[in-house]
């Protein structure tokens, strides 16, 4: 078989992708077979995903790879983390699927580490704290609707479980809901007590490349779909994205996987989990093989995605860029990862009062709120790489960005100038790639990852940022940090 399929899906669109595997040009070929939107919507004054819409669009693609001639295929889903689904004892869902992004965990760390420290908590999962973690969401979820819960899964187990009536807890996306235990591998036994759950109302945990089954022959005869096993691939986007990362043996390298968020960080065989990497917020999430992505999370292209919206132009991101780039460089600065711009009513407004309650100018043009938004993170990416140098004791080679901010050129060279590292900017498709380069593995065409990063990087195009100098570099830097300061002194 040389049919692999990835189901893709972000928090604003998702996709099936064909991989298909040429040994003898040792390349991998993509194709989109499907694409779709995503987002989450308001309901009664939360935020919900739509999970069973997801599940008809991945039908949906298969539909279409079927009427295609592909009659068979293995089968991988990655999307987002930290968000749950509730299942009864029949499997049917118990509630909507709240979003991230849903307020209603705002306090909720302060108010759970009066039960137990920060630290304890750290010293446990290695999980950075952010007010989204499924820790804190289930902390402030309806107790009642919990005692009634039968199963928690993840979002990509539940739409794994709609494909094959199976249920598992993925590792790579399970880690991220700060309950897992670094030391025995497995739910840690206080933090469920804490949140009055049961290690049995989760599921098994599976590592990537456990071959899950067949579809579900009643679901495949009722739309006619091709016969696909199901392959378990590194379910959290991120970590499927750090898969598909080409990067060279015994190099020191990192990554920003760009997208919605920028997760920066490194590969390593060992978490670190001490009092300094909690004061810098870096977590340890697990990858593919038994890795650890010991990473932070950087608010990311987001806030672009945002002011795209609200302006309702009709601008491209490529023309957005094109816009920054008219603009003087390093006139307005904001602290990306500022809680005010999780969710802001308008993005816009919020960077620009941002900057008025700094003793900034506003920032009064498309140009320069993006300009505004690529400086900041940048700069961002730079205090992350030099924090991240320090906490390994790892001097940084080569930074490879991959995902969607990839293609932003602008970013791409301001982080290489500003970061001073080498910047190598692709694939764009790096979470498809690493989806699809683990169900070669786990079927026997691939021989593990290193083999698998060699075939991607033959697969894609790379363009490479060398840093260049920036005049007046000090004094910029020292304003940054005053705004900073400033900011986050006030909200």
């Amino acid at each position: 078989m040389n049919n692999y399929i990835a189901v893709d899906i972000g928090a604003s669109s998702g996709r099936l992708v064909k991989g298909t595997l040429h040994k003898n040009s040792g390349k991998i070929q993509l194709q989109e077979i499907h694409r779709f939107s995503n987002s989450f919507t308001e309901k009664e004054g939360h935020q919900y995903w739509d999970v069973d819409y997801l599940f008809v669009e991945i039908v949906k693609g298969l539909q279409k790879a079927k009427k295609e001639g592909m009659d068979a295929c293995t089968l991988g889903i990655d999307t987002w983390a930290v968000d749950y689904v509730l299942l009864d004892e029949n499997g049917k869902r118990i509630h909507e699927v709240y979003a991230y992004r849903d307020d209603r965990t705002k306090e909720a760390p302060n108010e759970l580490h009066q039960e137990i420290s920060r630290l304890e908590v750290y010293s446990k999962t290695g999980i950075q704290e952010l007010p989204f973690n499924t820790l804190y969401q289930l902390y402030v979820h309806d107790r009642d609707q919990l005692s009634r819960t039968d199963k928690i899964v993840m979002v990509p187990d539940y739409l794994y479980y709609r494909l094959t009536g199976k249920l598992l807890n993925e590792v790579t996306n399970a880690s991220t809901m700060q309950l897992l235990n670094l030391s025995t591998r497995e739910f840690d036994d206080d933090l469920l007590e804490l949140l009055g759950l049961r290690r049995d109302q989760f599921a098994e945990l599976a590592e990537p490349g456990v071959k899950l089954g067949t579809i579900s022959p009643d679901l495949q005869r009722e739309h006619d779909l091709p016969d696909c096993e199901l392959i378990v691939v590194p379910s959290h986007d991120t970590a499927s994205a750090v898969a598909g990362v080409p990067a060279q043996p015994h190099k020191s390298w990192a990554f920003i996987s760009s997208g919605t968020w920028s997760l920066l960080g490194v590969e390593r065989q060992s978490p670190l989990n001490t009092a300094e990497t909690m004061n810098a917020n870096y977590t340890n999430e697990w990858g593919a093989y038994g890795t650890y992505r010991f990473l932070k999370n950087i608010m990311g292209l987001w806030m672009i995605q945002e002011v795209r919206r609200e302006t309702q132009d009709g601008y491209s991101f490529a023309e957005l860029a094109e816009l920054a780039l008219q603009e003087k460089p390093f006139e307005h600065f904001v602290p990306c990862n500022n809680h005010r711009f999780l969710n802001p009513r308008s993005m816009i407004q919020e960077i620009r009062n941002c900057c008025l309650e700094t003793g900034q100018r506003s920032p009064d043009t498309i140009g320069k709120l993006a300009r505004c938004i690529f400086d900041s993170l940048a700069l961002t990416y730079r205090d992350s790489i030099q924090e991240l140098q320090n906490l390994t004791d790892q001097q940084i080679e080569t930074l490879h960005i991959v995902g969607g901010g990839a293609n932003n050129e602008l970013l791409c060279q301001l982080t290489a100038d500003v970061a001073h590292v080498e910047v190598l900017a692709g694939p764009s498709e790096a979470t498809a790639l690493g989806n699809i380069a683990v169900q070669m593995i786990s079927s026997g065409q691939l021989h593990g990852l290193e083999e698998a990063r060699r075939f991607i990087g033959s697969s894609v195009s790379m363009k490479k940022y060398d840093p260049q100098p920036i005049e007046g570099f000090d004094d910029i830097k020292a304003r940054w940090e005053q705004i900073q300061e400033k900011a986050n002194n006030r909200y």
